[in-house]
């Protein structure tokens, strides 16, 4: 199983616990993850719900299973709105607590994680990152160029998400794509599903032919709103095109929006469509979100975030602007080189 949409767990209070880590077990095992990894994962969701009641007055963990560098991994996001920390370095450290309580929840899920990232503003709660490979992953990675992380979770209530991502990493560009099913259920999946195999079948490079593509392919379907974004290592820029409501902004000290056209992907599209072009800067982030995100988000709160795996900028946008009415998208893209 590989997805990019995250099924979310309430962690509110202990009566949901033990299905909770019930079903996260299931998840991993599904997966493939042999017994060990699985007993760890097993400590490392139980240190996730206590610390999350103990000092977060509860909250939520998002959990999926997905390919990073052709290795599958597990990724489990807790968030809380608590009072947060001020030194989260040093809680990491075992036997550390803001409570009378031994203190080895964070120090454990650090140990167990092959990813693990902590970040804490004081009022605001803190978000947790970990991941765990079913394979060992090498200390010897190259970084890649470019970093793709999305948080993406169905309405309340549905099993399977309207928003999907996709992207795909090409030896002149890296393509990005976020697109919202009208709706939400079964039928706006089949339709972003249909558009992301479509993708997959292409080498289609510029995000305006991209849309037109997608929608000859996808006029069987509901229809979807989507963004496209490519960026090209020789020209050192993104090209941006969009049609519907998919807010997309580059980031760098101050943000900037970006228009997408009206319309509905597999419906009706403009005849004319222009792609918008943006510098490469380093540092610079893409941000893409569907409609279940509030357009008023900002960023300027978040101290130190972008120093973070993009996976915490992206769940902090969710955490603080996800409407929880509709399916709920935070798509971010950087490029290293």
């Amino acid at each position: 199983m590989d997805s990019t949409t995250h099924t979310s767990f309430n962690a509110e209070d202990r009566s949901y616990f033990s299905i909770l880590k019930k079903e996260i077990h299931k998840i991993a095992s599904n997966a493939g993850f042999n017994a060990k990894k699985i007993a760890e994962i097993d400590i490392i969701v139980a240190e996730m719900t206590s610390n999350l009641i103990k000092h977060g007055g509860g909250g939520e963990i998002l959990v999926r299973i997905f390919n990073d560098e052709n290795n599958a991994a597990i990724e489990l996001i807790s968030i809380d709105n608590g009072p947060g920390m001020s030194d989260s370095i040093r809680m990491t450290e075992d036997g550390m607590s803001t409570s009378n309580t031994l203190g080895q929840g964070l120090g454990a899920i650090k140990r167990l994680s092959d990813t693990f990232e902590l970040y804490s503003l004081r009022d605001w709660g803190t978000i947790v990152l970990s991941r765990v490979y079913i394979d060992e992953p090498s200390i010897f990675v190259k970084k890649s160029l470019a970093e793709v992380r999305s948080v993406i979770v169905p309405k309340p209530g549905e099993t399977v998400s309207g928003d999907g991502a996709y992207n795909d990493l090409m030896p002149d560009c890296l393509r990005v794509f976020l697109g919202d099913g009208l709706g939400h259920g079964p039928e706006a999946n089949a339709a972003v599903q249909t558009a992301i195999a479509a993708l997959k079948l292409s080498n289609e490079n510029s995000p305006a032919e991209t849309l037109r593509y997608l929608h000859s392919v996808t006029k069987k379907t509901r229809g979807l709103v989507a963004t496209v974004a490519v960026y090209n290592f020789k020209e050192r820029q993104w090209n941006i095109c969009g049609i519907g409501n998919i807010a997309t902004r580059s980031h760098l000290v101050t943000s900037r929006n970006y228009m997408s056209y009206n319309g509905v992907v597999g419906m009706n599209i403009p005849n004319t469509l222009s792609e918008q072009v943006v510098k490469h800067e380093r540092g610079q982030t893409i941000i893409m979100c569907s409609d279940g995100i509030k357009t008023r988000w900002e960023l300027n709160k978040y101290t130190g975030i972008f120093r973070c795996d993009l996976s915490i900028l992206a769940a902090a946008i969710y955490k603080d602007f996800g409407r929880k009415t509709d399916d709920m998208a935070v798509l971010i893209s950087r490029i290293n080189a």
